[in-house]
């Protein structure tokens, strides 16, 4: 939209649905999310969703980076490759909650090996 046009007209009623274009894309309706206590870094969902997904360079395990990097079918497809049914669509409202949930002290790292003193 133009500001400058003259015939622009700023709307007074508008609606948040959940469903406008934002960065290209549209706002999906839910939120896709790792259960990183339940992964076991096989990489699956990376190498089929690369702009969703990232493993985590010291637990080796995978996270979603971006709600908006992947189509709903290619991240659905991730979901189906994950062997251990660790990614899961979520309401956005959950986000924090389940973030907040993970202890990651606790997980076992399977990304870079214990630093080892050579002498």
């Amino acid at each position: 939209m133009d500001y400058l046009d003259p015939f622009y007209e700023e709307k007074e009623d508008t609606e948040i649905t959940g469903w406008e274009p934002v960065l290209g894309g549209e706002l999906k309706e839910k939120a896709v999310w790792v259960d990183e206590a339940k992964c076991i870094g096989c990489q699956y969902c990376v190498h089929v969703a690369s702009n969703t997904f990232i493993v985590d360079e010291f637990h080796g395990r995978s996270r979603a980076m971006r709600q908006d990097g992947d189509s709903f079918d290619v991240i659905q497809e991730a979901i189906d490759t994950c062997p251990v049914d660790c990614i899961q669509w979520v309401n956005f409202e959950e986000l924090d909650d389940l973030e907040n949930s993970l202890d990651r002290d606790m997980f076992q790292s399977f990304g870079k090996p214990p630093r080892m003193n050579k002498h």
